[in-house]
This record gives C-alpha cells, sequence and structure tokens, in this order.
C-alpha cells in the first residue's frame, strides 16, 4: 500500500519542486535588487540544503 519507496519519491518530487521555486523566486529577487545578491545567494544555499535535508531524512529513516 503505502511503501517505503513511494515515501521516497514523494520527498523526492517534493524537493525538487522546492528547490525549483526557491531557485525561481531568489533569480527574481536578485534581478529585482542586483545589490543584494549576496544575502540572497547565501540565504537560498541554506534553505536548498534544509529542503534536501528533508528528503535524505525520508530516505534514511522511514521505518518500512
Amino acid at each position: 500500500m503505502f511503501t517505503k519507496a513511494f515515501a521516497v519519491a514523494l520527498a523526492a518530487i517534493g524537493g525538487g519542486i522546492g528547490i525549483g521555486v526557491l531557485g525561481s523566486k531568489a533569480a527574481e529577487a536578485t534581478g529585482r535588487n542586483p545589490g543584494a545578491a549576496t544575502p540572497i545567494l547565501v540565504l537560498s544555499i541554506i534553505l536548498a540544503a534544509l529542503i534536501e535535508g528533508i528528503f535524505i531524512l525520508t530516505a534514511f529513516a522511514v521505518p518500512f
């Protein structure tokens, strides 16, 4: 019914969508205010790592 592979697949899809939206909004913010490119980049890298961390947690911690 609900296997570990399904949970990992959902987490991968969610992570991919999340990082895609993050990159899109970061590029938009940099385009609006080029002077804030460095803080936007730093925040984007931190948020991308947190999004990937959710996927890694799902891949290794789901007890199925």
